[in-house]
């Protein structure tokens, strides 16, 4: 039985009423400011975002020995009138890898297709790509090392040979068709290189790592989003952001807004040294660029296991974070800044873990001491 609302009921032999003209207009007159509106801040939200991204080598800020690489690769593939060899970058995330394949594009001249590989989940996706792909044009596929084995065996035949194997039919009717595709290059990016098998990884003719960005690079990249977002910053308040950005632009820049709604709100508008450092301390970024999280782990390592061995699983456990977010996310910038060690036996704090938090280094037991066999 359905339940009507009594609201909307009509008599039967009446005709639903209609709208007038006028009320029409006034109904969409109404409405048309909410959705231009929406439409703008999206647009100008999507206009920021692009707008922040380096558009050539000379604006790309950091990675000197990639930059030297590839624009060495640029002009030798330009000279011969070709396109460039296959390209894997791989690196923490964040660094860039996406922004850089769009340089190579511009710089080539030639268009970009992006996609990820979760996206290209059967084989009739990633044959659709390729079927579109016009010559020169660059094919850009982040987190490859997720992609399906059925989708990256399509990429083996495409790769070397630029041809696309197609099985038409089933069983013993079944045959394969042969498709010819242009001359393309297909950049893949991954946070796990170790992840590819050796195949494709192989393929590539050129593999380049990108590492983590130095104080003065992310300053400097603080200082051109700023300028670029109309925002007034100090150098010591680049300086301060830079310190806390964890080597990685991707959080500087994304420090740089929260800093800056802060500094509309609670200061002049100004972001200075002050200001970023309260900022800051408010979204629970230390002078280190370490998060809530981060301390959680360090602590709980610290206080509940002596600073160490633990395993990855118990650790993950006593934190209620999933162990693969804790080795993936999270211990990549421990281990770097030299505060978390990995050993057989598991996870230590290190003495500038110890030093950092407030606590007073262990000391190490005289039966473990070296003997001294002078």
């Amino acid at each position: 039985m359905a339940i009507v609302s009594s609201h909307h009921l009509q008599p039967a032999d009446q005709p639903p009423e209609k709208a007038s003209p006028e009320k029409a207009s006034k109904t969409a007159k109404s409405t048309e400011p909410l959705l231009q509106g929406t439409t703008l801040d999206t647009e100008e939200q999507g206009t920021q975002e692009e707008t922040i991204r380096p558009q050539s080598m000379d604006e790309y800020i950091g990675q000197k020995d990639l930059k030297d690489v590839l624009s060495i690769a640029i002009q030798a593939a330009q000279s011969r009138g070709e396109c460039l060899d296959h390209l894997l970058f791989y690196g923490p995330p964040g660094l860039g890898k996406t922004t850089i394949s769009q340089i190579l594009a511009q710089a080539m001249g030639v268009k970009l297709h992006l996609t990820s590989a979760p996206a290209l989940s059967s084989p009739k996706d990633i044959a659709g790509l390729l079927v579109n792909i016009k010559p020169g044009d660059l094919l850009f596929i982040d987190e490859i090392h997720r992609l399906p084995r059925v989708s990256e065996e399509i990429l083996y035949p495409a790769m070397e040979d630029f041809r696309l194997d197609i099985t038409i039919g089933k069983g013993r009717s079944a045959r394969i068709t042969s498709i010819a595709l242009p001359r393309f290059t297909l950049v893949g990016a991954t946070t796990k290189i170790g992840a590819l098998t050796s195949p494709l990884r192989d393929r590539f003719g050129l593999v380049q790592r990108l590492r983590f960005y130095e104080l003065d690079e992310l300053e400097a990249i603080v200082t051109r989003t700023a300028r670029l977002l109309e925002i007034a910053i100090e150098p010591m308040g680049a300086n301060e952001l830079a310190r806390r950005s964890r080597g990685t632009p991707r959080i500087a820049n994304r420090l740089l807004r929260r800093v800056r709604d802060y500094a509309q709100v609670k200061a002049e508008g100004t972001i200075t040294q002050a200001v970023a450092a309260k900022a800051l301390e408010l979204f629970n970024v230390d002078p280190m660029g370490l998060d809530w999280t981060d301390r959680k782990l360090l602590q709980t390592l610290i206080e509940n296991y002596g600073g160490g061995p633990v395993g990855l699983d118990t650790l993950a456990a006593a934190t209620g974070e999933d162990s693969q977010t804790l080795e993936e996310v999270y211990e990549p910038y421990l281990l770097q800044i030299g505060y978390l060690q990995r050993t057989p036996r598991g996870r230590m704090a290190t003495a500038s873990a110890y030093q950092h938090l407030g606590y007073q280094a262990l000391q190490i037991p005289s039966e473990q001491l070296p003997l001294d066999m002078r």
